[in-house]
């Protein structure tokens, strides 16, 4: 039976039943390290963490899925977490990226709109050509999902 697919399986299911949560990714990392990453719309709280690491690690146990000792960690991505989903990127509606392009070339600025399959983003470019005044300007940038390699929630502390 493959580890993950059965963790995620159980997760969404619980998941199901808690508002406004989705899950963002499993991984079993090497030692048995098991996390679940969950985000919501509005927030994940500690309780939400704690009913999901119940369901699955009861249901773990029960199934006998992992026949060694394992760690389960259920969170929510950290700061400095690349986004993943669509989803996510919809919460992040007004907060200031960082995206990394395919191309190698990197914006930065605010999320205006997230939609089927691009997002547009106010970014801080420099004027092209032969003008003296080295000033950022604002442009709105359309930037398709296929053409993220990541994008990350730039945390600002003024």
């Amino acid at each position: 039976m493959d580890i993950v697919k059965r963790v995620t399986a159980l997760a969404e299911e619980k998941i199901a039943e808690l508002a406004n949560l989705f899950l963002v990714e499993v991984r079993m990392l090497p030692g048995n390290k098991l996390i679940i990453l969950v985000d919501g719309d509005d927030s994940v709280t500690i309780s939400d963490c704690a009913a999901i690491s119940r369901y699955v690690g009861f249901h773990l146990e029960e199934e006998q899925v992992i026949d060694t000792a394992y760690n389960l960690e259920v969170g929510s991505p950290g700061v400095g977490e690349p986004l993943k989903l669509k989803r996510q990127y919809v919460k992040n509606i007004g907060r200031k990226l960082s995206v990394q392009k395919k191309d190698g070339s990197k914006l930065e600025g605010n999320l205006l709109e997230v939609n089927e399959d691009h997002i547009v983003i106010a970014a801080e470019t420099k004027p092209e050509g032969k003008s003296k005044s080295k000033k950022t300007v604002i442009v709105n940038t359309s930037v398709a999902f296929e053409d993220i390699t990541e994008t990350k929630v730039l945390i600002s502390f003024k």
